[in-house]
């Protein structure tokens, strides 16, 4: 994928997480090589800045219409190697090709700006203006739980605004991705200014590094991301980050219990089997109707159906590596030590983990405040809506959150309160819109990505002043 030659180096198997059956391999890139990449993205650079808005706009059109013609196998492919059923597969894919196409829109909207020098006395008779310029090579670091989709939020709006990508796909599943890069290439768009660059955390620690970088853009954990800021201070490069999540969803006593049963059944139990930072990871229920709603969630959860990803059936497929679903595991497992019962699931066999349930959740429990990644609902119990609010506030992480409440003034009241990026009103946090602004405050990162924020992210601002214009 990458236009640097080839050199012999570390193999890495891809396997499909289910079943263990090798789908590929990719080659973990060395230093040289990828410092030899980094030098190819400035000529790639170079030609994406001369290019008419108009012309990048049709080619990022192209790019979308190729996935679109390959959409059924990319799906497929990307089930296989990540494990989600192949209905959310599908799903991904077509949000990947709206992106495309929303960024294609976006690439002919870099407006500049006139400002007023007559607020300054003395300068009356000049004019100044803005113009947007590509900010330099970006390195798109992407993870492995949506690679498709939040590929697409970086490397198309990257392409957008002028600019030459290096992406970096999840070492697990980056088949799918590798192939993308293919139509990327056969729809046109210049081979330096779009390369792949394959390895592990290596790789992204020396993106950051090199000062041929001018932006890199993150998606994953908090960890990574501290490391990724750290490295990237080095040069002073720019760094988007869009980290962790531990959201809270609030049932308040007068809800719907079964409809906030269902944000959470298919918020966090079946999307994305659980492996998603935007979702549902803390419920905290009302005592009204505590036991109301740990019964419509028990009795959804067990409709649910464990098994093969590429089956249409499925609603929960394996995690994304074993090692994966033993830390889900050993997370129940403090959970339980912490107090908490389990009242479904808990089971794990290879990399599937059973939806799981556990109510008395104490909120002290140190396990409560991490992030789990599999799909894990651990229900507390409050009394009060300001002490919900505590409880929620009381994280380092700031992604979501929601509440489900019939009263719309105090649905207000507490989406006011709670120090999050976004508040979901009767609805389940796991919801990512392209146009809408994602992400978080505290350690989730506090940057925002989206159609009309990460293309003018990517861009700088150019003041040019034209004195005695006015006579």
């Amino acid at each position: 994928m990458s236009i640097v030659p080839p050199k012999p180096g570390a193999v890495i198997e891809v396997r499909n997480p289910g079943t263990g059956e090798v789908l590929g391999q990719i080659t973990a890139m060395t230093d040289e090589r990828i410092t030899a990449a980094v030098g190819v993205a400035q000529e790639g650079q170079h030609v994406m800045a001369k290019m008419p808005a108009h012309e990048r706009a049709r080619l990022l059109q192209e790019v979308a219409s190729r996935i679109e013609s390959e959409k059924a196998s990319l799906a497929k492919m990307l089930a296989r190697e990540n494990g989600k059923p192949i209905r959310q597969t599908q799903g991904e894919v077509d949000a990947a090709i709206r992106i495309f196409r929303g960024y294609a829109a976006e690439a002919t909207r870099l407006f500049g700006r006139q400002i007023p020098l007559d607020t300054v006395p003395g300068l009356e008779r000049h004019l100044a203006v803005t113009l947007r310029e590509p900010l330099g090579p970006v390195a798109a670091l992407v993870p492995f739980n949506y690679p498709v989709e939040l590929y697409a939020h970086k490397g198309a709006a990257a392409l957008a605004a002028g600019n030459a990508v290096i992406v970096q796909p999840p070492a697990r599943c980056p088949l799918t991705l590798m192939r993308i890069a293919e139509l990327i290439r056969e729809a046109g768009v210049p081979a330096p200014a779009h390369q792949v660059v394959t390895g592990e955390v290596r790789v992204s620690q020396l993106l950051a590094q090199l000062p041929g970088i001018a932006a890199v853009t993150l998606t994953g954990s908090t960890a990574a991301g501290r490391e990724i800021a750290r490295l990237g201070a080095q040069t002073l490069k720019k760094v988007m980050l869009e980290l962790g999540g531990n959201d809270a969803l609030i049932v308040c006593d007068d809800a719907d219990v079964k409809a906030a049963a269902r944000a959470v059944v298919l918020g966090r139990l079946a999307r994305g089997n659980g492996q998603i930072c935007c979702a549902v990871k803390r419920v905290y229920v009302q005592s009204g109707v505590h036991d109301a709603f740990v019964a419509a969630l028990l009795e959804q959860t067990a409709n649910l159906v464990v098994g093969d990803q590429l089956l249409d059936t499925t609603d929960v497929g394996p995690l994304i590596a074993e090692q994966a679903a033993q830390r889900v595991e050993a997370a129940v497992r403090r959970l339980v030590s912490d107090g908490a019962r389990l009242v479904a699931g808990g089971s794990r066999r290879g990399a599937f983990v059973d939806p799981t349930v556990l109510v008395g959740v104490p909120n002290a429990s140190p396990a409560f405040a991490e992030e789990i990644f599999g799909p894990v609902a651990p229900v507390a119990r409050f009394s009060d809506p300001a002490e919900a609010v505590r409880l929620a506030n009381d994280s380092p992480y700031g992604l979501h959150a929601a509440v489900f409440t019939r009263d719309i003034s105090n649905a207000f009241r507490i989406a006011k309160l709670l120090d999050v990026g976004s508040v979901m009103i009767n609805g389940s946090t796991a919801l990512r819109a392209e146009n809408l602004p994602f992400g978080g405050t505290k350690d989730t990162g506090g940057y925002r990505e989206g159609l009309h924020e990460t293309v003018l992210d990517f861009t700088r601002q150019k003041t040019v002043v034209v004195m005695d214009a006015f006579e």
